[in-house]
């Protein structure tokens, strides 16, 4: 449902999901999953109340944090841990964790690290270097 390679698509599952939450509808599970992730970001509450947003580009000259990026790093972070890859992540997401006493949180210190492996990867036309991450995050403890 979430995957594809159509931006407006994709986004408009966060727009919905977010309505769907606020009526109180039926959601399918990743729905729910986007809904929680927007619930637990009240700076994003107004921006997924415009569809209109649906179009807006964030450039770092903007200043302006992608919600769209940042939620899909929470997403990214929580399949991470789901399926246990990379390997260590879930021992280093429960010890990050008890140190910050907040999963959500310490989602948002992981996402540090996940977004440097990516830029790096990106940057260097290279898969993506799993050991940095790892080391990224071990260092957090």
């Amino acid at each position: 449902m979430l995957f594809g390679q159509d931006r407006n698509q994709i986004r408009r599952v966060y727009f919905q999901s977010w309505d769907k939450f606020k009526r109180s509808q039926p959601m399918e599970p990743m729905e729910t999953l986007i809904a929680e992730l927007i619930r637990l970001h009240p700076e994003y509450h107004d921006f997924f109340d415009i569809e209109q947003n649906q179009e807006q580009d964030f450039t770092p000259e903007m200043g302006q944090t992608n919600p769209f990026l940042h939620l899909g790093m929470h997403i990214a972070i929580q399949e991470q841990i789901s399926t246990q890859r990379p390997a260590e992540i879930v021992s280093l997401y429960q010890s990050l964790c008890n140190k910050t006493g907040d999963p959500h949180e310490a989602e948002h210190q992981i996402m540090d690290c996940l977004g440097e492996m990516l830029w790096q990867a990106q940057r260097n036309q290279q898969a993506p270097d799993e050991k940095a991450y790892l080391e990224c995050v071990r260092k957090l403890l």
